[in-house]
């Protein structure tokens, strides 16, 4: 067996530390020969009651084992924190940046030779990846894969999605309180994440998109007995990587970059994606800008899934999935190194579409040009982010009066009164929930359409905020400004009855006050008093970088791997 593996630094030596190392490993059972040089496999595994989306992983763990076993590895699974999106307050996203601090010092600190990730949750997939990223040993995903179709008096119904229309409906006395009620024990029918193209499922597409996991990882439903073989064909994979030293700098170039920016917008993926992109470039030492992703600007929808679509993530599966939209993009794929060892052009090899009205062709797509649009201008001079594929075409282009909300409480205590002084043509603005001010940028840019206009039949009016909004939303929602309210952005400064202008064909969104009485206010405005004062909040509120850099916290950007030489003992 090789003496040269990172592990040997503790399971090989013959002296007390190697005593140490080996025999407390020995008291689950493990026979002397797994000690003997060959590769240490860790799996890093998210698997918690608490992530909902995430409790099928320990059954994939043990399909992971089996792979690793076969090829003559070592497998070990060892838990880090996991972030359940649907259950965490005030935000998950506040936590991805700890969960890449825990993966990142847990593989460092532990003797393995490669990783597999076991994700699934929205933040769970990007804070594993930027801590992988950071260590640099070779590494490979395996998703938790989506849940079977919600099902509601003989309809399909989708995370997220139909929990925002059936809430909407609701304020509107279209739907029953009842009615919403029932349609509960109808959307999460199995273990997996977000069955609609939400950001579990989008970070699971760009991952396979990156090649930083095996073909048809992305869409596989969680209880398809394929995944649980894709989960054996991964551990298998991870040892061979190891004995060909692929790492993720070797995958996680520029391109692999720009081919996720290009999927990103095939798929419809969520806006979510341009925070951990940005973030898992800083990981990796990739120069990745906002600017980037205009290149998606022009790529058409192919997958009509929802939120931008009506089918479900089940349905993409058995379309034939990332394979197919990867075929439809092979012209404009960038060539990159993927986990087999073989350019991304290889994952596209056999791919047929067996449902175009799923995934359509190239030329025949859903939407034209649906990739997120980037926009500039006074009130975000580092930029922000807009989905046209999920919002109203005719709202992309418009001016309007603002109607300010000064946080989220405001938003939520008034929201609904009847004497709101708003119309159809009204923007919303809510500060005070970028990665400072709420902190960790929760999904609320999506606000709610005030119930005046809900019963009037208003469904979308353009909204505008320092937030982020979930994957599985939709509407004319203005995400990501930065700078942040908080911070002391222009987006601080907007009063109500100011007029903002936006536009997604320019690349524009401006507020339109005259530098003077902009100049007055900036002189008066002080910020919020943080939310918290302690612990890692108070860490988090003191180094978060801004949207626009994906934020992580400025300390973590880059990586570190240095070989630890000091011992415990």
């Amino acid at each position: 067996m090789t003496t040269d593996r990172r592990n040997r630094a503790w399971y090989g030596k013959l002296d007390k530390d190697g005593f140490i190392h080996r025999s407390w490993m020995k008291n689950q059972g493990f026979p002397d020969h797994v000690f003997d040089g060959r590769p240490v496999i860790g799996i890093c595994n998210t698997w918690s009651e608490l992530t909902p989306c995430n409790h099928g992983l320990r059954t994939l763990a043990e399909g992971v084992k089996r792979g690793v076993w076969e090829a003559g590895g070592f497998p070990v699974e060892f838990p880090v924190m996991s972030l359940g999106e649907t259950q965490m307050k005030p935000t998950a996203m506040l936590f991805r940046n700890l969960l890449a601090m825990d993966v990142e010092e847990s593989i460092r600190a532990y003797g393995m030779d490669g990783v597999v990730l076991l994700g699934g949750c929205d933040k769970t997939t990007p804070g594993q990846l930027m801590g992988a990223a950071s260590v640099d040993l070779p590494s490979i995903v395996v998703s938790a894969g989506p849940m079977l179709n919600g099902k509601y008096r003989g309809q399909d119904i989708g995370s997220g999605t139909d929990v925002w229309k059936f809430s909407e409906a609701v304020r509107a006395g279209e739907m029953t309180l009842a009615d919403f009620m029932n349609a509960e024990a109808g959307m999460s029918r199995s273990a997996g994440v977000c069955m609609t193209m939400g950001t579990a499922s989008t970070m699971a597409s760009l991952v396979e998109a990156m090649g930083m996991s095996l073909p048809l990882n992305a869409a596989l439903p969680a209880v398809d007995a394929r995944r649980m073989a894709l989960a054996h064909l991964t551990g298998k994979r991870i040892v061979e990587m190891v004995e060909e030293d692929l790492r993720p700098s070797a995958i996680l170039t520029k391109p692999a970059f720009e081919n996720a920016i290009l999927a990103n917008a095939a798929v419809g993926g969520s806006t979510n994606a341009v925070m951990h992109l940005l973030a898992l470039a800083g990981r990796a030492g990739v120069d990745l800008t906002l600017k980037d992703f205009e290149i998606g600007g022009e790529i058409p929808l192919l997958v009509n899934c929802m939120p931008s679509g009506k089918y479900l993530m089940e349905d993409f599966a058995y379309a034939g999935g990332m394979p197919v939209v990867l075929s439809e993009l092979r012209d404009h794929l960038r060539p990159a190194t993927t986990v087999l060892g073989k350019d991304i052009a290889a994952y596209t090899e056999g791919a047929e579409c067996f449902n175009r009205d799923v995934i359509h062709a190239y030329d025949a797509p859903v939407k034209p040009a649906a990739g997120l649009r980037v926009l500039r201008g006074s009130l975000a001079p580092d930029g922000a982010i807009v989905k046209p594929s999920a919002a109203t075409d005719a709202l992309l282009e418009h001016e309007g009066p603002a109607f300010v909300f000064e946080n989220i409480e405001d938003m939520k205590a008034n929201i609904d009164r009847d004497d709101l002084p708003i119309t159809p043509d009204t923007i919303l603005v809510l500060k005070g929930c970028g990665p400072k001010g709420y902190p960790g940028m929760p999904e609320v840019g999506n606000m709610p359409i005030p119930a005046k206009l809900v019963r009037e039949g208003v469904r979308d009016m353009i909204r505008v905020s320092d937030a982020r909004m979930s994957g599985t939303a939709y509407g004319t929602v203005i995400l990501h400004v930065a700078p942040e309210a908080q911070a002391g952005g222009p987006l601080a400064l907007v009063k109500t009855g100011d007029r903002i202008r936006v536009s997604a064909r320019e690349g524009v969104l401006d507020l339109l006050v005259d530098a003077t009485e902009l100049a007055a206010r900036r002189a008066a405005w002080q910020p919020d008093p943080p939310h918290y004062t302690r612990g890692y909040a108070k860490l988090y509120i003191d180094h978060v970088l801004q949207a626009d850099r994906g934020a992580d916290l400025d300390f973590l950007v880059g990586k570190d791997t240095r070989p630890v030489t000091r011992e415990s003992h």
